[in-house]
């Protein structure tokens, strides 16, 4: 499951649901994998919480921030068994640098493989597939050097996952990458939608907005010949956008018949606990390898209490 970010925390909850229901139930144990944000335990708390409340009956969380941490055999052995993985939102340089090719990485592969279900969420979600959209400019225009791709953890293969796409008009820069790699599949998620991979590489579309597919099978392009970050021509690319309930075939790159979405709707969180979560909603919705919200805000709130206790 790959989330364009800002999913629904405080309503109906749909996206979290059907991982929750998808990852077991009441019978599943969900680890959530905190690396790529900044909020530190308050991100895996967070999650924790949201997830216990749906009705995951385990759920466990793990955070390293280095390498050394990430080859630890104990860590990398909280994963086994696990019927679910979420990977949340923040860095996705972070997620992959640190996991990527380590014990935990291999563990993460291993378990998916296993059957355990992989959700990955802004940040998260472009770090599950081979190539990674690592960051870049936003705009709609595509141009040369708009953006940096670098490996993923490698769960999805031949497709590059852009998120928060309408919200931060990120089409120029899938449409960048995909035409310098005809071969990938570009996919782009809006906020608060989620496309759930199949094993026969077919995906739904659940959630309020839209996921962008970008087709290059057919593509022209000069990006070959363009320098320094010019406007490249792109000609050929075939977009498909599909909101919820519709499906697509990765493979063939052929639209399928819409299914139903049965996910039943969650219960509404108390009022006592909605501030506090939309207020972590709106942090972690925040981060962004490219943005550093989050980054620039505390190093802000630094200063200020440097400079205010510098003159007490």
């Amino acid at each position: 499951m790959v989330i364009g970010g800002a999913e629904d925390k405080l309503r109906d909850r749909v996206i979290l649901n059907r991982f929750v229901k998808t990852a077991g139930g009441q019978d599943g144990h969900i680890v959530v994998v905190s690396t790529a944000s900044s909020l530190g335990e308050e991100a895996t708390g967070l999650y924790r919480e949201l997830f216990t409340a749906l009705g995951a009956g385990e759920v466990s969380g793990i955070r390293p921030l280095t390498r050394a941490e990430a080859q630890n055999s104990e860590l990398a052995a909280v994963l086994k068994g696990a019927t679910g993985i979420f990977l949340t939102g923040g860095n996705q340089l972070r997620l992959s640098s640190v996991v990527g090719g380590t014990k935990l990485g291999d563990a993460i592969l291993r378990e998916h493989q296993r059957g355990a279900v992989v959700a990955g969420t802004s940040a998260g979600a472009s770090a599950v597939s081979t190539h990674m959209m690592a960051f870049g400019a936003s705009g709609a225009t595509p141009k040369h050097r708009m953006a940096q791709v670098s490996a993923g953890l490698g769960l999805l293969r031949n497709v590059v996952i852009d998120q928060h796409f309408e919200q931060r008009t990120r089409l120029g820069r899938l449409l960048a990458v995909v035409a310098q790699s005809p071969g990938l599949v570009g996919i782009g998620l809006d906020e608060d939608t989620a496309a759930i991979v199949y094993p026969d590489q077919t995906f739904e579309v659940i959630g309020r907005g839209a996921v962008t597919v970008v087709d290059g099978s057919h593509i022209v392009t000069d990006a070959f010949q363009i320098k320094a970050h010019r406007p490249m021509m792109v000609s050929g690319a075939i977009l498909h956008s599909l909101p919820a309930g519709y499906r697509f075939d990765l493979s063939s790159r052929t639209l399928l018949p819409p299914a139903f979405d049965t996910t039943p709707k969650a219960m509404h969180v108390p009022e006592s606990q909605r501030r506090r979560l939309r207020r972590l909603s709106q942090e972690i919705a925040a981060e962004g390898a490219n943005s550093f919200v989050l980054d620039r805000r505390q190093a802000r709130a630094r200063r200020a209490r440097t400079e205010r206790e510098a003159s007490e």
